[in-house]
This record gives C-alpha cells, sequence and structure tokens, in this order.
C-alpha cells in the first residue's frame, strides 16, 4: 500500500548515513569582513514568500505524510515551523486523495499553523481535480509538484513513462487559482530545466540538489538491492546552473545541514533554503521542544554569520563576495557558466 511505502521512506531516510560534504557548499567560501559596522539588532532575516512575511528564509521541505502514524510528525512539524514563522510543505498527498483515512495526517498541518504558508503536494502528473483537491484539502498557499524520475525507475510498482510532464505543468499554472511550485526530489534540476520550467509559468522552482536524503537509494533498500550511484547534480551547482538562466526565484535545498550552507545559497542568489531530514532527525530521535529549539538556534546561527560578513539584510547578502573553488568551479566552467562576478562584488 502506498501509505505504508510513506511509513518507509521515513524509517529508510533516517537510517541513510549523511553524505558529508556531497551538496557541493565545501566548494563556496564566503569572505569574512573583519569590519562589519552592523550590530545583532540590526540583521533582518524577513523576506516575503508567497504574499506573506517569513521571519526566516526557511521552508520545512516535503517530506510525509500518508500514514496515521505520521500524523503527529506532521502536527509538530507545523508547530515548529508556526512558532519560528517560516514556511512548511507536506509530502505527497496522493495516498490521502486514495483514501480518506490518510487525509488525517495532511490536515493536521493546517489546525496546526492556520495563518502561515502551507505548500500542498503532488507529483507533476496529477490532473487538475486532484490538484484542486490537495490544495484544497489543506487551504495551502500554493501547491508544489514534485519530480522523482530517478526514483519512480528504482521502484518495481514506479512509473515508466514521464511524457507529458513539462505540458501537463503548464496547463496546471494556467488553471490554478494558486501558484505552481516545482520541486526535485535531490537528484538536482540543469539550467536547462530550470530554463524549461521558467517558460511554462512556474512561480517557484526548488533546486532540490543532490546531497541530502536519496530517494533512489531508499527504494533500493526497500526492494533489498544496493546500487550506490549517488546519481544527481550536487545541490550547489544545480543552484549556479539554475541562476545563470535568470532564475531568481530558486528555493534551495538537498542536504543543507546547518546555517553556513544556508547562507552560501543565499548569497548565490537563491530566495528561499529548503530542509527536511535534519530537522525530521531531531523530532524523532528528541522531541517537538528540540525541534523548535533547534530551528531558533539555526536562525541565530544565520544571523551571526550575515553580521560577520557586514550584512543587514537578505539584499545585502546577495552582495557580498563569494570564491567558488573546487569541482562546483570545474563544473560551471565545462558548462560556459561564469562565476568570477560573485568574488568580485
Amino acid at each position: 500500500m502506498r501509505s505504508n511505502r510513506k511509513l518507509e521512506h521515513i524509517e529508510f531516510s533516517l537510517r541513510q548515513k549523511d553524505r558529508q560534504g556531497a551538496n557541493g557548499f565545501n566548494d563556496i567560501t564566503l569572505i569574512h569582513n573583519s569590519l562589519p559596522e552592523l550590530n545583532w539588532q540590526e540583521v533582518d532575516l524577513t523576506c516575503k514568500f508567497l504574499g506573506q512575511t517569513l521571519k526566516a528564509p526557511l521552508l520545512i521541505n516535503a517530506m510525509t505524510g500518508g500514514h496515521p502514524q505520521l500524523e503527529e510528525i506532521n502536527y509538530h512539524l507545523a508547530r515548529a515551523a508556526a512558532v519560528s514563522g517560516v514556511a512548511i510543505a507536506v509530502g505527497s498527498q496522493r495516498a490521502a486523495l486514495e483514501d480518506a483515512a490518510a487525509r488525517r495526517s495532511f490536515t493536521v498541518v493546517r489546525e496546526a499553523y492556520p495563518q502561515g504558508v502551507v505548500l500542498a503536494n503532488l507529483g507533476a502528473d496529477c490532473t487538475l481535480e486532484e490538484a484542486k483537491e490537495a490544495v484544497a484539502m489543506i487551504r495551502a498557499n500554493a501547491l508544489q509538484l514534485h519530480l522523482n524520475a530517478p526514483q519512480e525507475l528504482a521502484m518495481a510498482e514506479g512509473d515508466r513513462d514521464f511524457r507529458g510532464i513539462l505540458e501537463n505543468i503548464a496547463s496546471l499554472v494556467k488553471q490554478l487559482e494558486v501558484p505552481v511550485v516545482v520541486k526535485e526530489v535531490g537528484f538536482g534540476m540543469s539550467r536547462e530545466s530550470v530554463k524549461r520550467l521558467m517558460a511554462a509559468g512556474v512561480s517557484y522552482i526548488d533546486i532540490g540538489g543532490a546531497g541530502g536524503t536519496d530517494f533512489m537509494a531508499i527504494e533500493q533498500s526497500r526492494s533489498g538491492k544496493s546500487m550506490a550511484w549517488n546519481w544527481g547534480i550536487p545541490t550547489a551547482t544545480s543552484l549556479l546552473e539554475g541562476l545563470s538562466v535568470g532564475g531568481e526565484n530558486l528555493i534551495a535545498s538537498g542536504g543543507i545541514e546547518h546555517a553556513l550552507d544556508c547562507i552560501k545559497a543565499l548569497s548565490l542568489g537563491c530566495c528561499l533554503v529548503g530542509m527536511a531530514r535534519p530537522l525530521l532527525r531531531v523530532l524523532v530521535n528528541g522531541s517537538p521542544q528540540q525541534l523548535t529549539s533547534s530551528l531558533a538556534a539555526l536562525i541565530d546561527d544565520m544571523r551571526r554569520i550575515m553580521l560577520m560578513l557586514g550584512a543587514s539584510d537578505l539584499q545585502q547578502l546577495k552582495k557580498v563576495p563569494v570564491v567558488i573553488s573546487g569541482a562546483t568551479f570545474h563544473w560551471v566552467n565545462q558548462r560556459g557558466i561564469s562565476v568570477e562576478h560573485y568574488a568580485r562584488r
């Protein structure tokens, strides 16, 4: 059953070992400012997203839902988002469309965060009727459509036909009353993919790079196989690819583990940073209080780094010099993407 698969996803993702440095952000170096000329109170992390003001540019990203045992997890994730003033996306609502008993694990998110930014979630092959139902189910501010071809191919029961996806996305963009966010699920996006999605009218693109939860490996583990392909484009590289074609409304996610990764991504030019497994791990292995404290500490650390850079707000952060080196530099150089301006701004 689909709902049981969702439970297995949580279990396997929490067991999955961290891939240190795999997101590419070790190749991104922020230039320290010895004379920041700021005080703590001046550092402002607030931003606008989907017409609302967030206290920090963070999205608790799509991870779970669809099984009664996951209701409590989603409730506490949503409460932490509410206390922290950040956005949250639910996991795929497909199970709730097929089984009314699974709906509660999603509707609890809006109950816990009545006035906040909440994103619905379905596969990008969904119908208009399904999309509308998913949005209405949680009174979502936007619909997140996920792309996950490698994951599907790793599943014995997964899809094998991916024709017409872009056309379907463009159709949903035109017909839905809420904005559409398109998200990769840990395999990254190339500039070509970002450009096509922008042309389709997508409001926000979550590049969902490689370096964090590996759903292809999870599906292989579920089936008793073990193929260490490490498939995908690292998050930092994927972000630079998307930015190179004018992607202003990009969300960076995929192996974002701490405040330094967040600030590096925001400095490069994304509008929001998504995190999933690190927060889920704190909740499952700790407590709701520890999750809230962890988010507060993350936001405080982001402010500390901005102060050390002399950046009072997110606009100033996008003007600080950044050096790009290592495998990430070699990648973008071979792809003809100029990044020298980051170091000279």
